[in-house]
Order: C-alpha cells, then structure tokens, then sequence
C-alpha cells in the first residue's frame, strides 16, 4: 500500500510540476507568438484556458499533501525532508490561493493600462510558485536516495 501511496504523490507533483512548466514556457509565449500586439485577444484565451481549474488544482493540492503525510507516518526516517517540502508546499499553495482569488479577479476587471503589469506580476508569481513546487519534488525525489 505504501507503494501506491507514494507513486500518486509523486505522480501528481510531478503533473503539478510539469503543468506549471508546460503553462508558462510553452504556452505563454505561444501565446504571446500568436497574437502578437493584440493583448486582448491574448488575454481572452488565456482566461478560457485558464477557467475552471482552480478547484482541480485545490484537489490535486490536497492529496499531494495528504499523500506526503502518510508517507511521513509511515516513514520517519529522514522526516526534515517531508518538513520542508511540506513547507515548500505550502509557499506555493498560498501564491496559488493569491492568484486564484485576487490576482485573477483584478485581471479579468483591469483596464487595457492596468493589464501588462498585471501580466508581468503572473509571470513572476507562477516562476515562484513553479521553482517552489519543483525544488519539493527534488527533496522527494533525494529523500528516497538517501
């Protein structure tokens, strides 16, 4: 059972990772590519794409976490590792939590001058949130090496 437990934690912090990767360094600047100066045009599909994700990726986050417990309560071992991805966890679930429910909502309501630094703001927090979620996969990854 242990097993299982682990190859969905990993299975979905890996798909979280990856998601997060694809999003902003393929599709962002494909984007950007094909639409060229029209930002709004851009910034439409972006919020379709963009809609209804929040409560999958909620979910995805709450067995991430409740996966990485049952490891822990069942290896203890290196328990400082499962610490600080847990705290790793947790810095990119309250950058998700910002975005979903304020950055988002003065996004979709900005004026055509607000927009560009709001775009660029995205960039940076999903960076963040992408090297924070990263560097925990990594700690898993070398916590079983360990």
């Amino acid at each position: 059972m242990t097993v299982v437990v682990a190859i969905v934690h990993a299975g979905l912090a890996a798909a979280w990772v990856g998601g997060m990767a694809y999003s902003l360094f393929v599709v962002r600047p494909k984007l950007e590519k094909f639409f060229g100066p029209d930002r709004d045009g851009r910034e439409a599909l972006t919020t379709v794409i963009a809609s209804g994700n929040r409560w999958k990726v909620i979910g995805l986050i709450a067995v991430i976490a409740l996966s990485g417990l049952v490891l822990l309560l069942v290896e203890r071992e290196h328990w400082w590792i499962h610490a600080v991805k847990g705290l790793l966890l947790l810095g990119a679930t309250a950058i998700f939590w910002y975005v979903s429910w304020r950055h988002w909502p003065r996004r979709v309501f900005a004026t055509s001058t607000e927009l560009p630094a709001l775009q660029r703001r995205l960039v940076v927090l999903a960076t963040t949130m992408l090297g924070l979620t990263g560097l925990a996969f990594a700690l898993g990854v070398a916590a079983v090496q360990l």
